[in-house]
């Protein structure tokens, strides 16, 4: 698994039966939701781009 702290992040909400949307993108940051399992916003997160996050955000929530 990647070692990207927003990879692990995500991965960990999603496994813990939560989604996320992606909300802006710049060539630089991505700020995405955090959904509960029935669509509500609990955060907010801006992280730096990296490989394994564009990778993963390309694939889309589980």
């Amino acid at each position: 698994m990647p070692n990207s702290d927003a990879v692990q992040a995500l991965t960990r909400w999603q496994d813990s039966g939560g989604t996320w949307r992606i909300l802006a993108q710049t060539d630089t940051h991505v700020t995405v939701a955090l959904l509960t399992c029935t669509e509500e916003e609990v955060d907010r997160v801006i992280w730096p781009r990296d490989p394994d996050l564009s990778a993963l955000l390309a694939a889309g929530p589980a």
